[in-house]
């Protein structure tokens, strides 16, 4: 699934304790990191988010669009370059207790199918974080396929509508589909879940990818994030 043209996402994972870590990030984020990747970039396609349920909470979450991986690597450099992000960074870091406890970081290829992660929205929306891990990239091109034929047009009628398909170029739990949901609230996630895993369609469409692949997904996560009030993407 690598295409040159596709675009390009980080998904940064930050794990912190239950102290002023959470505050002193997401300060840093709103005033320092986001004015910059907007500036150096011209992009607005970013998503900061708060974790509601995943395996380590606190934890905060940045997705950002990138038009390549030199587009990445040089504004990274453009960024440490910075006297202002250096004093930002410097001020943030400059503190009793370090800026969080540690972070992960993986570069994520946005599907052929994938719509374009869009900035806006009226109010802070829940995103649900999808993980499937497929066994291998035999399966995982079956998974795919899948998706971009018979499930996607399955979720849109039962309420569920992914911001972005995705598949790891490097992180964990490889070779892999990640996929990012928006819902309106807790509740609206969990009806529209409960709808479409009663969807007669999608139990035969499943019954019939098993039957043809096996099980292409070994196992999957779940995490739920909350977009931040500042966050472009929201």
């Amino acid at each position: 699934m690598n295409h040159p043209t596709s675009r390009l996402y980080t998904f940064e994972q930050y794990f912190l304790k239950n102290s002023s870590q959470g505050g002193r990030l997401h300060a840093w984020l709103e005033e320092a990191w986001l004015p910059a990747y907007k500036r150096l970039t011209g992009g607005t396609a970013a998503l900061v988010m708060d974790a509601i349920v995943a395996e380590q909470v606190p934890q905060v979450a940045v997705v950002a669009e990138w038009d390549s991986y030199a587009q990445w690597q040089e504004t990274r450099a453009a960024m440490r370059a910075d006297a202002d992000m250096r004093a930002a960074l410097a001020y943030w870091e400059d503190h009793a207790e370090p800026p969080y406890e540690h972070f992960t970081q993986s570069l994520l290829e946005a599907t052929p199918y994938s719509p374009a992660l869009a900035p806006g929205g009226e109010k802070a929306r829940v995103f649900e974080l999808r993980v499937y891990h497929a066994p291998a990239y035999r399966q995982l091109r079956a998974l795919h396929d899948r998706f971009e034929g018979p499930e996607i047009p399955i979720f849109h009628r039962c309420g569920i509508h992914p911001a972005l398909y995705t598949s790891a170029l490097f992180g964990p739990w490889m070779p892999n589909l990640i996929y990012f949901t928006p819902f309106d609230s807790l509740g609206a996630r969990e009806a529209a879940w409960a709808k479409f895993m009663a969807d007669e369609e999608w139990v035969r469409v499943r019954t019939e990818s098993v039957a043809e692949h096996g099980q292409i997904n070994a196992f999957f996560k779940v995490a739920l994030y909350r977009a931040a009030g500042y966050s472009p993407v929201k």
